[in-house]
């Protein structure tokens, strides 16, 4: 139930804050490692982390101090002047990806735009592309951010609706969700992307696990085939790991997972520690050399604050041993969800902590489920109406996860 500090706020952002969110109805105050408490002393378990930004935890010690520091000393400058903290952020992300070379942005949107940008000036510059003909391919279900152009090639109305005119240049194939080969590196897929590919080709753009379609896992084999395929056709494969990469799929890469490499990386979220927007496009040195003065820039992208946080957030996947626990931990929550053997799950699907579950039709909405676990004191969002997303922080305890999956099969055994 709700008091009248928690009702005052939740007035104060319906009156003044545009309505494209529908938020769950509590107000929250602070959080710490892998709980959130609201303005009213309540303590809920965190099985969201803002879409994989909070893998750390939030209000990470370590991350907390470093953001002290660095503000102390130097928090913006413009990219016009070298920084200290830059350099060795830039080295420390190429060299934990093996990639050549990185451009820092804010947003992850912000990031797949500037991998779009990379991808078509290197079509026209090294391909031989005619100017303005670059054509990249996506797949169905795909999300990549809210940008107009971004919002132009998804696959659901709504994001573009009334949006137009919508951005040319994309064409659409099957993601491996979508194929109807019962076995194999998912052939409907491949020859869908392989038929959509000619001399204008500039690159595909996949996310190697859709999160918002629903945490949707390709069959093993498919990444491997796609990179074959792009390096038979002379095309980039850009792989978009915004919130599957750094450790939330058990792997600091979900691509690590079919032992590939793109030719371009995007990531972000968790790359910020859970504190700040950082985001980065990391690509090859062929890709990258085109950007010259003037082609591209971020007024906060790369600042000295950011980068600080950044480098230090990548130490402490390592450091704490954040990949290992997403990985054994994910396996227990994955099997845990799917024995609670309920009429209510069609599905249980995902890799390391990231989780979704599948609801059936003709049973309530995920978001009703999402509204009984808020009042458990678990805090997570639908995708879709009917798949409940569970990504906790990557530094949940085993208790704590324990005490979650006896919490969601009590739940969903009374739905």
């Amino acid at each position: 139930m709700l008091d009248d500090i928690q009702k005052n706020q939740i007035k104060k952002e319906s009156i003044f804050g545009a309505k494209n969110y529908k938020p769950l109805p509590v107000v929250l105050e602070r959080g710490q490692g892998e709980f959130l408490w609201d303005v009213s002393g309540n303590k809920y378990l965190d099985m969201m982390s803002a879409y994989s930004a909070v893998s750390h935890g939030h209000s990470h010690p370590e991350l907390v101090k470093v953001v002290i520091d660095q503000v102390q000393k130097l928090s913006v400058v413009s990219r016009a002047f070298y920084s200290k903290s830059l350099g060795d952020f830039l080295e420390h992300l190429v060299n934990v990806v093996g990639l050549d070379v990185a451009l820092p942005m804010n947003t992850g949107a912000e990031a797949v735009e500037t991998a779009i940008k990379a991808a078509r000036k290197w079509a026209y510059i090294n391909k031989g592309v005619p100017q303005d003909k670059a054509e990249i391919i996506v797949v169905d279900g795909n999300f990549h951010g809210r940008t107009t152009t971004i919002v132009s090639f998804s696959s659901d109305e709504s994001y573009k609706k009334d949006f137009g005119p919508l951005t040319p240049g994309f064409v659409q194939a099957k993601y491996c969700s979508s194929c109807t080969c019962p076995i194999g590196d998912c052939v409907d897929s491949i020859t869908s992307i392989k038929n959509l590919i000619n001399e204008n080709t500039a690159a595909i753009l996949i996310e190697p696990i859709q999160g918002e379609a629903g945490i949707i896992v390709p069959r093993q084999g498919w990444l491997k085939a796609v990179r074959e395929l792009c390096d038979r056709t002379n095309i980039l494969l850009l792989v978009d790991e915004i919130q599957s990469g750094l450790g939330r799929t058990g792997s600091m890469f979900a691509f690590e997972h079919e032992e590939i490499k793109p030719d371009g990386l995007i990531v972000g979220k968790a790359l910020g520690g859970g504190i700040l927007p950082v985001s980065a496009f990391i690509a090859k040195q062929e890709i990258m050399d085109n950007f010259i003065p003037g082609t591209h820039g971020s007024t906060f992208g790369g600042n000295p604050l950011a980068a600080a946080v950044g480098k230090r957030a990548l130490e402490l996947l390592v450091e704490e041993e954040l990949i290992e626990n997403s990985k054994n931990l994910g396996e227990q929550l994955k099997t845990g969800l799917q024995s609670i053997g309920s009429d209510v799950i069609k599905e249980v699907r995902g890799r390391g902590l990231w989780i979704g579950v599948e609801l059936n039709q003709g049973t309530k909405s995920a978001n009703d489920l999402c509204m009984i676990l808020l009042d458990q004191g678990i805090l997570t969002k639908e995708t879709h109406d009917n798949v409940i997303r569970f990504a906790p922080p990557l530094m949940i305890s085993q208790a704590n996860l324990d005490w979650s999956l006896e919490k969601i099969s009590q739940v969903i055994k009374k739905f």
